[in-house]
């Protein structure tokens, strides 16, 4: 455990699990000293892309009754109800960087300051400048290599989606992050860094290729009952019927000296499959883990 709270860059890479290749090096890089493991998501209903982008982070952010209050999947009325993320994570500020319009009125409905991430991003031809890293540090309080003692936020989540960039920007700019957060830096001893690559929309194929639940499907029928039900199927005590056991989002957390290391040495569904520390926990308790990094809520799990 850190002997200060950190502070929490979140680079969610939408729809951008599949592009990932031997080329995407930085990612891999980063993979390999990180603590990996896969997000699970629930069966989608029936609903549009930009419905699904949203959906999504909502998970990400267990913030999944206020996306359905505000897409109408509760009656009106209830926005009352709609809690931000201050209020459940003892003052957390933070922000969401997407170009994404939807998104960024849920993302202001709880809670979050948003800016534009074309505005955030600085290009040198089609690959994000180091200027780029800078800005995203500098919201969290890091400049100049130097952690300064008060930052805008305690936590800013970058929303990259397949029709922003490809996944060569995401590639570069971690490497980017890496270099300024180098070991014996101010940075490097507060800066949690998480990557999320999520499958984006999924198809009925999927679920042969993707799946997280291999080991039930190819056990003796007469021995399944005897493996204990996943902690991700469930919810304190009850079961959650409707995960999708297919096609989860794919994550890597570092912070240097205080993350553990697993044996994954690329980011793949297959490397995480086999040799992934964290394994699978639901999407929802995902912004648990990272407030906990950040002193803002207690340990989710063991």
């Amino acid at each position: 455990m850190a002997d200060k709270a950190s502070r929490a860059l979140v680079l969610y890479g939408d729809g951008l699990a599949r592009f990932v290749d031997p080329s995407s090096t930085h990612i891999h890089s980063l993979a390999s000293i990180a603590s990996c493991g896969f997000l699970s998501l629930p069966h989608a209903p029936p609903e549009s892309e930009n419905e699904r982008i949203v959906r999504e982070f909502s998970l990400l952010l267990d913030a999944s009754d206020a996306y359905s209050i505000a897409s109408g999947l509760k009656p009106k009325g209830n926005e009352n109800e709609i809690t931000t993320l201050a209020e459940r994570f003892m003052g957390l500020k933070a922000a969401l960087v997407t170009d994404n319009s939807l998104l960024s009125s849920f993302g202001k409905l709880i809670g979050l300051d948003v800016l534009q991430l074309s505005e955030i991003s600085q290009k040198s031809g089609s690959v994000p400048s180091d200027a780029t890293a800078s800005k995203l540090l500098r919201l969290l309080g890091f400049e100049g290599g130097k952690c300064l003692d008060v930052s805008l936020y305690d936590s800013v989540f970058v929303h990259i989606g397949v029709d922003d960039v490809n996944l060569g920007v995401i590639d570069s700019l971690i490497g980017s992050i890496m270099r300024m957060a180098q070991p014996g830096s101010e940075i490097v001893s507060r800066l949690h860094l998480s990557l999320v690559l999520s499958y984006g929309s999924v198809t009925d194929k999927d679920v042969s290729v993707f799946p997280v639940n291999a080991l039930q499907q190819d056990m003796n029928p007469k021995f399944a009952g005897l493996i204990p039900r996943q902690s991700y199927t469930m919810r304190g005590e009850k079961t959650r019927d409707d995960v999708r056991h297919y096609c989860p989002m794919l994550v890597a957390q570092w912070q240097h000296a205080v993350t553990r290391k697993d044996l994954v040495d690329t980011l793949s569904f297959e490397a995480l499959k086999k040799l992934s520390g964290n394994l699978v926990i639901p999407a929802d308790r995902f912004i648990h883990e990272v407030a906990f990094k950040l002193w803002k809520a207690p340990k989710y799990g063991a």
